[in-house]
C-alpha cells in the first residue's frame, strides 16, 4: 500500500497515502475529522472545526507577503464509498488499499477516493511547507460533500476572510473551471400494504450488474447503462409475459453516482421459470448490443431462491412500474452557447422497493434555474401519477462564470509559462461547491483546477501520476504571485 508514497512530488502523495488509511465515506468522518486537527497541531497552524462540521485552517503570510490578497484552498474530505461485488472491504474501518498500475494509481476492489482526497492532500502539503511563499492562506475542507454539499451548506457566514477562492475539485489537469451547474434531490416514496405470494408460486432474484456506472456530472453525457433502466424494460415484460410479481427491487446506492448494479426478486408460477430465463437471456443479448461500445462487461442472470411470504400489490407494482420506466434518465438538454457542454440532465440513482416501502432517488442537475425547475416539475409529475409523494431537497445554485477573473488569468498566465500551452477554460455540468460558498461570499474570485482523475465514483477511479507535479508547481507559483490587496 504504501508504494505510493514514493512518487512525486513526495509532499502530496505523502499526504494522500495517510488519507488513504483513515476511513472516510460520507457520513461518517469522525476520524478524518479528528486526522486532519491532529494534523494541523502538529504543523503549527490555527484549525478548528467549525458548525457545519467543516475544518477550517489558517496559515500566516511568509514575512514581506503580508499585503497580498488572503486566498482560500478548498477541498472536501469525504469520498464516494463504492466496492466491487466481490469485495468484503468495509468503509467505515479499513483502509483503502492503493497499488500503481503503469500511469494510474488505482484502489483493491473499491473507490480510490482521489475525489476530493488529492485536494485535502495540497492543502496538507501547502500548511506544511517552510519554503513557500505566499500571503495569507485559509483552508475550507468541508463535509459530506458527495451526499449534497451539507457541509458547504452549513458553512457559517463571516467565518472565512479570503479574497480569492481556490477549489481543488475538478478533474482534468490543464482545464479550469469558472463555472458548474446547480443541483437538487427529488425523492419520490410510497408507503403501500403487500399482499401474501401465492403459497405455490417459486422465486427468482434477477440481477443486472457489471456496467460501468460513473459520475453522474461528468459522465452522464457518455451514454453509459442505467442498470435501474435496463432492469425496468425487462421486469415490465415479465409481468406482462409470464405472469411475474414484484417482490422487490434494490438498485443503485449513490445519489450523485450512475447505478452499475440492480436486483429484483421476482414471483412466479414455476411452470414460467423456463421462460423468465429465457427472457432475460433475450434481454442480456439486446443490451449487449445497445451499448457494445460502451458496457463490455454486462452481467444478467437469474437464481432461484426462497419464495417470499408477501409481494407488492399488482396495481401499486404495475403503477411503480410504469413511473420508473417513464422517468427521464440522462441528458435533457445541451448548453446552446457551449454544445458540447450538459446543461441539463437527471439521474435515477436509487430504488428501494420493499417490506411495504418504495423510494426512488433522483439528482437534477442544470446550469439554468428555470431548466432545474423545469426537470424537477417533470419528474414530479411522473411519480405522482403513479401515488407517490414527491419531496424536493438540498437544492443549490449553479455557479456563474466569469471569464475577466483576475485568478483566473494568473492561472493562464502561470500555466502556459510551466507548460508551453493554453489552458482550456470551460464550464462543467458536475456540480461544485463554489456556488454554494459562492451564496455565502459573493465578492470571492473564484476559480477550480485540479490534476486528472478518471471515473471517480466507481472502481475504476484512478490517478494520473503525471499530472501531480505539474498541478503543484502551478498551485506554488500561483500562491507567490497573488496580488496585493
Amino acid at each position: 500500500m504504501g508504494e505510493i508514497k514514493n512518487l512525486k512530488p513526495e509532499c502530496i502523495w505523502r499526504h494522500f497515502d495517510a488519507l488513504t488509511q483513515v476511513p472516510r465515506p460520507s457520513g461518517h468522518l469522525e476520524k478524518v475529522q479528528q486526522f486532519l486537527l491532529d494534523f494541523a497541531k502538529e504543523v503549527g497552524v490555527e484549525a478548528f472545526k467549525d458548525a457545519g462540521n467543516n475544518i477550517v485552517m489558517r496559515k500566516p503570510a511568509t514575512p514581506g507577503m503580508e499585503g497580498r490578497k488572503t486566498v482560500l484552498l478548498q477541498a472536501h474530505m469525504d469520498m464516494v464509498p463504492q466496492k466491487a461485488p466481490e469485495s468484503k472491504h468495509n468503509f467505515e474501518t479499513d483502509p483503502i488499499e492503493t497499488y500503481i498500475d503503469g500511469e494510474w494509481v488505482r484502489a483493491k476492489g473499491t473507490t480510490l477516493g482521489s475525489d476530493d482526497g488529492i485536494g485535502v492532500a495540497a492543502i496538507m502539503a501547502v500548511m506544511e511547507a517552510k519554503d513557500l511563499k505566499h500571503g495569507p492562506v485559509e483552508a475550507l475542507i468541508t463535509a459530506d460533500e458527495e451526499t449534497g454539499m451539507y457541509g458547504a451548506n452549513a458553512l457559517p457566514e463571516g467565518e472565512l476572510h479570503s479574497d480569492i477562492l481556490m477549489n481543488l475539485d475538478s478533474e482534468l489537469w490543464g482545464k479550469f473551471v469558472i463555472g458548474s451547474a446547480g443541483g437538487l434531490d427529488i425523492t419520490a416514496e410510497l408507503d403501500y400494504q403487500e399482499v401474501e405470494t401465492d403459497p405455490n408460486d417459486a422465486a427468482l432474484k434477477v440481477t443486472l450488474k457489471g456496467l460501468r456506472g460513473g459520475h453522474s456530472g461528468l459522465e452522464i453525457n457518455e451514454g453509459r447503462a442505467n442498470a435501474n433502466k435496463l432492469m425496468v424494460r425487462f421486469v415490465r415484460e415479465a409481468v406482462a409475459e409470464c405472469e411475474a410479481r414484484l417482490a422487490s427491487w434494490h438498485g443503485g446506492n449513490m445519489r450523485n453516482a450512475i447505478p452499475f448494479k440492480a436486483e429484483v426478486v421476482l414471483t412466479l408460477p414455476k411452470e414460467n421459470i423456463q421462460a423468465v430465463n429465457d427472457l432475460v437471456a433475450d434481454w442480456k443479448e439486446s443490451f449487449e448490443d445497445e451499448y457494445k461500445t460502451i458496457e463490455k462487461d454486462i452481467e444478467f442472470f437469474t437464481e432461484e431462491v426462497d419464495t417470499p411470504k408477501t409481494e407488492v400489490p399488482q396495481e401499486i407494482q404495475d403503477n411503480l412500474i410504469d413511473a420508473i420506466y417513464a422517468c427521464h434518465d440522462g441528458v435533457v438538454r445541451m448548453i446552446p452557447v457551449y454544445p458540447n457542454v450538459v446543461e441539463t440532465s437527471s439521474n435515477l440513482a436509487i430504488i428501494d422497493i420493499e417490506n411495504g416501502k418504495a423510494t426512488v432517488k433522483i439528482l437534477a442537475r442544470s446550469s439554468r434555474e428555470d431548466m432545474k425547475d423545469y426537470v424537477a416539475t417533470m419528474l414530479q409529475s411522473c411519480f405522482n401519477m403513479a401515488g407517490m409523494k414527491v419531496t424536493l431537497s438540498g437544492s443549490y445554485s449553479g455557479w456563474d462564470p466569469n471569464p475577466d477573473s483576475e485568478i483566473l488569468n494568473l492561472l493562464k498566465k502561470i500555466y502556459k509559462e510551466q507548460n508551453g500551452e493554453e489552458a482550456v477554460v470551460q464550464v462543467d455540468h458536475a456540480g461544485l461547491e463554489c456556488s454554494v460558498i459562492l451564496g455565502k461570499y459573493p465578492n470571492l474570485d473564484v476559480v477550480s483546477l485540479g490534476p486528472t482523475l478518471k471515473s471517480p465514483h466507481t472502481t475504476n477511479e484512478r490517478f494520473l501520476i503525471s499530472t501531480a507535479v505539474p498541478f503543484w508547481n502551478l498551485l506554488k507559483e500561483t500562491l507567490a504571485e497573488i496580488p496585493e490587496k
